[in-house]
């Protein structure tokens, strides 16, 4: 394959037709398309249960067409009975049709590979070129099926493909979802002779931002918007930020492996010989062969499954790269708790793209629990959702309750004493145990009104704070402001019935102690 021009206009692909001005998926989302402009028009593919192809998203004839059912369980008769007129499920036969003699290309998209020979099929006696996309094991099929086909490789990782993958399918376009780009990819994938495409970019910025990197071709359900964009003068495109965001497969990936490091932790470190131990910064601050060589694991994982994906650990160090994914780490939290033998320590396991958390796992090898949470998804202990249902509030509502915090390594941290005491005059107990890790997360399973850590630590704090987020917990700055990974001070985590006097109690005592 020859290195791609950097001189060709980028190219609009319309999401699923005008799907902006127009029910997606159907004739005339399609026309006004063409009509338009678009360079592309991508449509989705399903067969039905009478091996008929039509343009469907979803397995389910349920979000748009009302029907509960699978299309495939349901023979073409019935399915072209849905909807009115012109908005209805139409069959890809008869899409190709307005692309005889238009400028623009069809690109038939699937996300499994079923639907492929029939898909095929259909283009195939229409003699109407198309472009291809979607699931891998179908572009395979695809391939195999015609040599010559145009083939758009899909790929959701943070690097090149491998030189095997794109000699198999010879693509004409690497197709990733927009956030995982970066310039050097774009510039691998170009030199090695194929395209560059990104899906679904609706917002102008990212839009400006992907056409900065070269990117060939851009998917969108706003296609005047992407037509505007690549319209104006590219020195518009140089100011754009990156997304601060994880692609969908990256999140799922991220989460798989976070739940199977933390699996891994948990039978390691309960049953490893201690090693050698020795000190870091001062002779209370220890470390075992079990935090190097968990620390370790886990970086060569990240590092194999995760391209492009950078660890800030405990023992190794590192350094976030801003707009890419960083996962903190804390192979052994309360390595003083675990070197004497005293059953309460934690692995943490945090990612996050710049400040904006995204997955987290929390691994108690001792009770053999693992917390784990996804931004927007949800916590869950040993795959059981946690949510903190509000308890009864009495005229003192922090009385009989227990408040955790952690020392500032092997001191109080300033105001801490002053906490202390002002919680027994609520007749609320302190509680230090040594891992703040386990000190914040707990929050999260209800164990406790809430916990106060002096000084916040992604290394340390950050998957305990995204987990008792997730969980229905408050997760507050020193100012007071929601903030799950504070630049500076301390934070509070607490149930949300107890937030408003726990955190009034630490700003008072932080300022009696001139924080």
């Amino acid at each position: 394959m020859s290195r791609i021009a950097a001189t060709e206009k980028t190219r609009a692909t319309a999401h699923r037709g005008d799907s902006s001005n127009f029910l997606e998926n159907t004739l005339p989302a399609i026309a006004s398309a063409i009509e338009v402009g678009a360079d592309l028009v991508e449509v989705d593919v399903r067969v039905t249960k009478d091996g008929q192809v039509i343009l469907l998203h979803d397995a389910s004839l349920l979000r748009i067409w009302g029907l509960d059912c699978d299309a495939a369980d349901v023979d073409y008769d019935r399915i072209g009975q849905l909807g009115a007129g012109e908005e209805r499920i139409p069959l890809l036969s008869e899409a190709l049709e307005l692309f005889r003699g238009s400028p623009s290309t069809l690109l038939i998209d699937m996300d499994e590979p079923s639907p492929a020979e029939a898909a095929a099929a259909v283009v195939r006696e229409s003699g109407v070129a198309v472009s291809w996309c979607g699931n891998l094991d179908g572009m395979r099929t695809i391939r195999a099926l015609d040599r010559d086909a145009r083939i758009w490789l899909p790929w959701n990782k943070r690097v090149a493909p491998p030189e095997d993958l794109l000699a198999e399918l010879n693509p004409e376009f690497v197709n990733s979802e927009y956030v995982v780009l970066s310039k050097d990819m774009v510039e691998q994938i170009h030199s090695a002779g194929a395209k560059v495409s990104c899906w679904t970019v609706d917002d102008v910025e990212s839009m400006r931002w992907a056409l900065g990197l070269g990117v060939d071709s851009i998917t969108s359900n706003q296609l005047d918007l992407l037509q505007s964009a690549i319209a104006e003068d590219p020195e518009a495109w140089a100011s754009a930020e990156a997304p601060k965001a994880l692609a969908g497969d990256e999140v799922l990936e991220s989460r798989k492996v976070a739940l199977e490091l933390a699996e891994w932790a948990v039978g390691y470190m309960h049953d490893a010989d201690r090693g050698q131990v020795s000190t870091k910064a001062h002779p209370a601050d220890l470390v075992t062969e079990v935090d190097v060589a968990v620390e370790r694991y886990v970086r060569e994982t990240i590092a194999a499954r995760l391209p492009g994906h950078t660890v800030v650990g405990e023992e190794m160090g590192g350094v976030a790269v801003p707009g890419a994914p960083c996962w903190y780490l804390d192979p052994v939290d309360g390595t003083t708790n675990y070197v004497n033998h005293i059953p309460w320590t934690a692995f943490s396991l945090a990612l996050a793209v710049d400040r904006k958390p995204a997955v987290a796992v929390v691994a108690d090898p001792w009770r053999g629990e693992i917390f784990e949470a996804v931004a927007g998804w949800g916590a869950r202990l040993n795959g059981q959702q946690l949510l903190l249902a509000p308890v009864g509030v009495s005229p003192a509502p922090l009385a009989g309750t227990v408040v955790a915090t952690e020392l500032a390594g092997h001191l109080p941290w300033p105001g801490m004493l002053e906490l202390l005491e002002q919680l027994g005059e609520r007749h609320s107990i302190m509680r230090i145990m040594g891992s703040a890790t386990m000190t914040v997360v707990g929050v999260a399973a209800g164990r406790g009104a809430g916990a106060i850590i002096g000084g916040f630590s992604p290394i340390d704090h950050l998957a305990a704070t995204l987990i008792v987020h997730e969980a229905g917990g408050v997760v507050l700055n020193s100012e007071g402001e929601t903030d799950l990974f504070p630049e500076h001070g301390g934070v509070l985590a607490v149930r949300p019935e107890y937030s408003a006097e726990l955190y009034a109690l630490w700003r008072q005592v932080s300022a009696d102690a001139g924080n």
